[in-house]
């Protein structure tokens, strides 16, 4: 039995350390996000001056206050087509859970200071 007890304790010793939904939505936003709305989500990505349409600004409280979270997760998950916004925001569905995509709406209240709209 005691065997048993240190293959699971030396097991889990070699496990990575949990990551927290924060580090997860931040290293989503960094990896999915970034090379439009830019590292600190102001809109300002490397891909912008290839673009005909302006990355949204996630800092910018008045005009992420005006969308819902049901809005975010939606654009997120389906693309910038299912809200009347730009094709050229690609649907994340397939490469981010439904969970990931919870988070990075949270992230993205963390980025605008602002709450969702009524």
């Amino acid at each position: 039995m005691n065997k048993y007890i240190v293959t699971i304790a030396l097991t889990s010793m070699l496990l990575p350390p949990s990551i927290s939904q924060a580090e997860t939505a931040a290293d989503n936003y960094k990896t999915y996000c970034m090379q439009c709305h830019g590292m600190e989500g102001n809109g300002m990505g490397a891909n912008i001056q290839d673009m005909s349409v302006q990355p949204r600004d996630h800092t910018d409280a008045k005009s992420m206050g005006g969308r819902t979270d049901v809005e975010l997760f939606k654009v997120i998950k389906e693309g910038g087509l299912a809200i009347n916004k730009s094709s050229l925001m690609p649907p994340w569905d397939g490469t981010l859970t439904d969970d990931e995509i919870h988070e990075l709406v949270q992230y993205l209240r963390k980025l605008c200071k602002c709450k969702h709209a009524s």
